[in-house]
């Protein structure tokens, strides 16, 4: 848990100094997914994520296997040097990539329901009324993929 704390103090800590509003998130233990509408004119995600990243990860103990060649860069174990980076085009590729974050609790076996993972958007988009608590407790996963139409 307080590493979702840290996390959190890291991503207020970027909106804060460069802002962006977070679409739909989840974090999971391994993986985290996250769509975010940056100012107009500002496309910089690279520059966020490099500071979020970085900002968590200095409040991390190294304990983690650390190669070389990341040693050399100074990166730490935890994070992938890359990440998929998708353009939203329209309010259904939206939708589809907001429905698999907040099935993706589900899709990796540690919940049953959406509703029943606590580090997740899910929750605002239940409480505004966006989504039913019971959404996602009758689908399987692939039923959640963010394919083409």
């Amino acid at each position: 848990m307080r590493e979702i704390e840290d996390l959190r103090e890291a991503i207020r800590i970027v909106k804060h100094a460069h802002p962006f509003v977070i679409e739909a998130m989840v974090i999971l233990p391994e993986h985290l997914h996250a769509i975010w509408k940056l100012p107009e004119g500002d496309a910089d995600y690279p520059m966020r994520w490099s500071l979020i990243k970085s900002g968590f990860s200095r409040g991390l103990e190294k304990t983690e296997f650390i190669r070389s060649s990341r040693l050399n860069k100074r990166e730490r174990g935890i994070w992938q040097r890359r990440y998929w980076e998708h353009q939203i085009r329209d309010e259904w590729d939206f939708e589809k990539h907001a429905d698999y974050i907040h099935y993706n609790p589900v899709k990796h076996g540690y919940v049953n329901r959406p509703v029943d993972w606590p580090f997740s958007t899910f929750h605002r988009y239940m409480q505004t009324g966006v989504l039913p608590e019971h959404w996602g407790s009758d689908l399987g996963v692939e039923d959640f993929t963010c394919g083409e139409r």
